[in-house]
């Protein structure tokens, strides 16, 4: 896999640090909406370990309207200075609109991270024209900032296979470097808590297609709703749910809690093998 500037093997496990630009984010509540805090942000999880940084303007959920000149102006201009202060740092960016993804990627990003599914068709084709990254996500083709409702599939899993490789397939045919794309179930997006667990218990069928898998799972409803936690607490929940999924094959964990992710992460690649311990000195002295 190759993004930006970096080339990861087969066994390396991808930190992607949420850094929210919007004063009303389901999790942090605007923590990071000025640029002073964005970026102290952005450096606190570069040293916590983060690989990407992924940077989004609008808020997932239902909320106030952000036009596209608004999230222009909270994402534009901070890529342009993340990439001036980290050069060698993977930068994606949350969006939906294609304009938005053009000013991202003049700025120096080097990943679109689609998360609402290809809803702006056009978003895949600028990727290509640039020959960035691209997240390709499943939403069941709910409309951006909605909750689902009452949503049904005859197998949810089989519904996520067609629609991220058709958009991977798609992606490719416009120009985005085929080492260049990720594919993500998608949780919670346009999804019943059932829904979601079974993607996450059937992981493997998504990594069998030979895309990686991003998966995008830090404190969401279903792990929630499994645990009965509020937001604040569904840290425990949530890196249950990432060990699974690396062991499953994930490859790239898009996450508020860095620190914590990059232990879970490398207990994981410990434990299968491909990372040795960072010490190892118990009965061999």
């Amino acid at each position: 896999m190759i993004l930006g500037k970096r080339v990861f093997d087969d066994n390396q496990h991808l930190v992607m640090a949420i850094i929210n630009r919007t004063p009303d984010s389901f999790y942090d509540k605007g923590v990071s909406y000025t640029n002073s805090a964005a970026l102290d942000r952005v450096e606190q999880v570069i040293e916590a370990g983060a690989d990407i940084i992924d940077i989004g303007g609008v808020k997932a959920g239902p909320g106030a309207q952000v036009d596209v000149a608004e999230e222009i102006r909270r994402t534009g201009d901070f890529v342009g200075l993340v990439r001036a202060g980290h050069p060698q740092v993977i930068i994606s960016v949350d969006t939906w609109r294609a304009t938005v993804g053009r000013v991202a990627l003049t700025e120096g990003a080097d990943v679109i991270n689609d998360a609402w599914g290809g809803w702006d068709p056009d978003l895949a084709v600028v990727a290509g024209e640039f020959g960035a990254g691209l997240v390709c996500t499943h939403t069941g083709g709910a409309t951006p900032r909605t909750r689902p409702h009452r949503v049904a599939y005859q197998d949810v899993v089989d519904d996520v296979l067609r629609s991220v490789t058709r958009q991977a397939d798609r992606a490719v045919s416009l120009g985005v470097p085929a080492d260049s794309i990720m594919i993500d179930p998608g949780h919670d997006f346009g999804k019943n808590t059932y829904h979601s667990l079974e993607v996450t218990r059937e992981l493997g069928r998504l990594v069998d297609t030979g895309w990686p898998v991003l998966v995008s799972l830090s404190n969401k409803d279903f792990i929630g709703e499994t645990l009965d936690r509020p937001v604040g607490e569904r840290l425990i929940g949530t890196l249950a749910a990432t060990s699974v999924c690396a062991w499953l094959g994930a490859r790239v964990f898009r996450v508020h809690n860095v620190p914590e992710t990059v232990q879970t992460l490398n207990t994981v690649a410990a434990i299968t093998g491909t990372r040795p311990p960072t010490v190892a000195r118990r009965g061999l002295a």
